[in-house]
């Protein structure tokens, strides 16, 4: 039976919390278990139907695999695993911070090798996904894009550096929204909610306003100017928001701080490959 998703075997070098998201979202909507591997040294289950074993296998060349360790793990997999891989796999990876050319110099066989930064909500098919492929043919991009597409919004990036940035907003996204959430339902503790209400609204504030944001054809800072009365409570709150050093300030510093560290991390992928300066 042909699967919706897969060309053929896929396998999963490391199944953890963003790798994990994107295998159910994909079970969610059609893929075969059985076409899937994850790779991980624990053995632990993944998804019911779906193999796991703590080495490769030895029984099937893969169609696709992705990368899903630990950045600081690569050189650890990528001795075994290369051998493994043929011209037609294709090198998905999700690894933050290592760039297509430390992939490609590590992995010589796949002619594609497509870098990929999804955040968790894919769990639930309404991620992000930013995707970037200086070497990649036709079919493999439009693979890549029906496997991704099934578990959210993509946007390819020709500029690598344009990507990272799309990866943190993205990727990293949720986490700072989470942050504002739990600030949000903290906020209104002090004010004298009780902790389950304040949490209550905070989620149901933020799932309603997404929803309404999504949908509308406004910008966001136009529908915050339609909730906002003339020297009402929300323009109180928002003047507050909007200061110099207010929540754009800080929000560009948060990204600035997680760019950073994705450009020490691809120097450090860069290092570890070429190993110590013999001089």
């Amino acid at each position: 039976m042909r699967d919706p998703l897969l060309p053929g075997p896929m396998w999963m070098i490391g199944c953890g919390n963003m790798a994990g998201a994107m295998l159910q979202g994909w079970l969610a909507r059609g893929a075969d278990p059985r076409h899937i591997t994850v790779i991980r040294p624990s053995g632990k289950p993944a998804a019911e139907g779906v193999r796991v074993l703590t080495a490769l296998p030895e029984d099937e060349v893969p169609a696709l695999v992705l990368l899903g360790v630990k950045p600081q793990m690569l050189d650890a997999v990528a001795p075994s695993l290369a051998p493994a891989l043929d011209p037609e796999t294709i090198l998905v990876s999700i690894l933050a911070g290592v760039e297509a050319q430390s992939l490609r110099e590590r992995f010589a066989a796949p002619r594609s090798i497509v870098r990929a930064m999804p955040n968790l909500p894919v769990r639930l098919n309404k991620g992000v996904i930013a995707l970037h492929a200086k070497e990649a043919d036709g079919r493999a991009r439009e693979i890549v894009e029906t496997l991704m597409a099934a578990i959210g919004r993509t946007l390819w990036f020709d500029e690598e550096d344009l990507f990272q940035v799309a990866g943190i907003v993205g990727g990293a996204g949720p986490a700072f929204l989470f942050r504002f959430i739990d600030a949000l339902a903290k906020a209104g503790e002090g004010l004298g909610l009780a902790p389950a209400d304040a949490a209550s609204l905070a989620l149901g504030m933020v799932e309603g306003a997404g929803a309404q944001a999504a949908a509308s054809d406004h910008s966001p800072a136009e529908l915050a100017r339609q909730v906002a009365s003339p020297g009402g409570t929300t323009e109180a709150g928002l003047a507050m928001l909007d200061a110099e050093d207010g929540l754009e300030a800080l929000v560009r510093r948060t990204l600035e701080a997680s760019r950073r560290r994705s450009r020490e991390m691809a120097e450090a992928a860069r290092g570890r490959h070429q190993g110590p300066d013999p001089n």
